[in-house]
């Protein structure tokens, strides 16, 4: 996956949040029921993030922003903007069983495989 980041700079200099965006670092394993992905977010609340599955891409988004200070900013080196990422996801996923859940800043996402692509052992038995 590619790191997207667009900038916009206001007249006075102030980067604006509106148009920076960059990709969460992820971790992507394989369960053998599921696929757990897991993509580090600091700073999303949970009403500031969006998962979204069409036609097979999986999109995850989050907002950080931040309050202005009272002042001038002096130095301002926490991020704001958005985090996004796309993913394709197989036809082996089961679209209704994904979960999300989002805690101390990392959005983790369970995606069961359906019934039928899920690994399964078979009994053999003696004639």
């Amino acid at each position: 996956m590619e790191h997207t980041e667009r900038s916009n700079q206001s007249g006075n200099g102030d980067r604006t949040a509106e148009n920076i965006e960059f990709a969460p670092a992820v971790d992507i394993y394989d369960r053998g029921e599921e696929i757990v992905l897991v993509a580090d977010m600091p700073g999303v609340p949970s009403e500031g993030t969006e998962v979204h599955l069409d036609r097979g891409a999986l999109s995850i988004r989050g907002r950080v922003s931040q309050e202005p200070p009272a002042g001038r900013w002096t130095l301002q080196e926490f991020r704001v903007g958005d985090y996004v990422r796309t993913f394709t996801v197989s036809e082996d996923i089961d679209p209704a069983g994904i979960a999300a859940e989002l805690k101390s800043g990392v959005l983790t996402l369970r995606l069961p495989k359906a019934a039928e692509k899920k690994p399964r052992k078979i009994e053999v038995r003696t004639a």
